[in-house]
């Protein structure tokens, strides 16, 4: 578990770094901004924003509030259910996702370059296999 931990922040700190020089987005915010472009137009609901999110966070909407007032998302109440808050990437966001998807290739490969891509496909195999384990619901 250690060995994973270590892991995770020697992969965690140059992702942070690059998001940093780019209007000064942290990962959580670079995570919403992914979630949100995979949805398209229609956007989600703030929920599952939070379900959808690699590291949980109680204050997601205190998070969508930051990122409104930087103008990377916007958020209207459902036309269907006014209890639910749709969230939308907006073309700024749009943009700075895209001015970032090269590097972030290019640091992923930087960070997994020692790794064949046969060892890349076996770890995240071996990753899945402990997510899998440790989210059951039985």
């Amino acid at each position: 578990m250690v060995g994973l931990m270590l892991t995770t922040e020697a992969v965690r700190w140059p992702l942070q770094d690059l998001l940093s020089g780019h209007e000064e987005l942290t990962l959580q915010q670079y995570n919403v901004l992914r979630i949100l472009r995979g949805a398209g137009s229609k956007g989600l609901p703030t929920l599952e924003i939070g379900a959808r999110m690699i590291e949980r966070t109680p204050g997601v909407t205190r998070l969508i509030d930051r990122m409104e007032q930087k103008g990377l998302v916007v958020r209207e109440r459902s036309r269907d259910d006014r209890r639910q808050v749709m969230c939308r990437i907006t073309e700024f966001g749009g943009s700075l996702l895209r001015k970032l998807d090269r590097p972030v290739d290019a640091l992923d490969d930087a960070v997994l370059g020692c790794l064949t891509d046969a060892e890349v496909a076996e770890l995240i195999q071996l990753l899945d296999k402990v997510r899998r384990h440790n989210t059951r619901t039985d």
